[in-house]
């Protein structure tokens, strides 16, 4: 079973994104399930949410304590939430930024992981060019495919569009697919446009 818990803060899609990586394992012939915790309902406050796929059914309900992949759609949360509890050495870890995980001031913790499972990733930038506006959640999920391989990008986007209208659909298939074609240059160590 693969786990995948994602730290964000309430409108920014936390809820969604899970939910769209389930659909795309739906798509993909396997089980899943996605479900959020958060307590204060508003904007901008800290929202978790977790979803798992597998090749059988899961009879699992709660909350992922040990992520196979951690993504961060807010870096401001780095410091306030304890985002890497339960984090093992071979996680995937994207997170909402430009800076380096130094920058970040989580350079000395990511050093005990993999660091061809660790990216920082541009997406709020991405979101606002394609879809107009700050929500980080769909090009994470098209970096996640890019890094994992756990999904392909054609099942994320099919989830995409039966979850949003045609227009919203396609300017967010159009942000996952650039933040997944700019993760598979950067994996590959070519430069990736500003």
């Amino acid at each position: 079973m693969f786990q995948v818990r994602i730290h964000g803060r309430g409108g920014q899609g936390v809820v969604s994104a899970a939910e769209l990586l389930a659909v795309a394992a739906f798509i993909e012939g396997r089980y899943a399930q996605a479900f959020p915790s958060f307590g204060s309902e508003r904007t901008g406050a800290p929202v978790v949410a977790f979803c798992r796929i597998d090749d059988k059914e899961i009879r699992l309900r709660e909350p992922v304590a040990h992520p196979d992949a951690l993504i961060i759609q807010d870096a401001t949360l780095l410091h306030q939430v304890d985002l890497f509890s339960g984090v093992p050495p071979s996680a995937y870890v994207l997170i909402n930024s430009t800076r380096t995980f130094d920058e970040l001031g989580i350079g000395e913790f990511v050093r005990k992981l993999d660091p061809r499972r660790l990216c920082t990733v541009p997406p709020t930038d991405i979101a606002l060019r394609h879809v107009g506006r700050p929500v980080p959640n769909v090009p994470l999920l098209g970096g996640f495919a890019a890094i994992s391989g756990l999904l392909r990008l054609d099942s994320v986007c099919a989830a995409i569009r039966e979850k949003f209208p045609t227009r919203i659909a396609t300017a967010n298939v159009a942000a996952a697919t650039e933040a997944y074609d700019d993760m598979v240059k950067a994996l590959a160590g070519e430069s990736v446009h500003a």
